[in-house]
């Protein structure tokens, strides 16, 4: 089997208010709302439209699972519908650490998401046909991650 390769595809930084739901009958619940944003890469740049969010769940094993959808804006004015998957987990005391707002380096943890893209535009058309991964970090209010497309 031949092995997978990705292409750096662009960075998005993302700026964050977190609603703590509770304790649901599924784990703790939490809805994160994205009051502004930006992503730049080589093919692509622009901002986040406001009103994406992100719904989370602390599962009873300690894993964070994340389902997410925001609208993209390029520079050019092209919209792009972004959603993605993903999990971060990780050693107790860091993820005690991250909860609590302070930086941690983020190779001490897991935090990788699968996003896929929607659009009319005939310009990012090719967002469409691909697979792409993604490693997460998070450094206070600021959710970064760095997005690769999968050849």
């Amino acid at each position: 089997m031949p092995e997978i390769k990705t292409e750096f595809l662009f960075t998005i930084a993302l700026e964050v208010q977190v609603f703590i739901l509770g304790d649901t009958p599924y784990g703790g619940r939490r809805i994160v709302r994205f009051s502004s944003g930006s992503f730049e890469g080589p093919k692509l740049k622009g901002t986040v439209f406001p009103g994406g969010a992100g719904w989370t769940l602390v599962r009873r094993d300690g894993v964070l699972e994340v389902n997410v959808r925001l609208t993209l804006e390029t520079d050019d004015k092209q919209q792009i519908y972004m959603t993605w998957q993903g999990f971060r987990h990780g050693p107790k005391e860091i993820i005690e650490r991250l909860n609590r707002g302070e930086t941690v380096d983020p190779g001490s943890y897991y935090f990788r998401t699968t996003p896929y893209f929607e659009t009319s535009s005939e310009k990012y058309g090719w967002m469409n046909r691909i697979c792409s991964i993604a490693t997460g970090s998070v450094k206070g209010s600021v959710r970064t991650f760095e997005v690769f497309q999968v050849l």
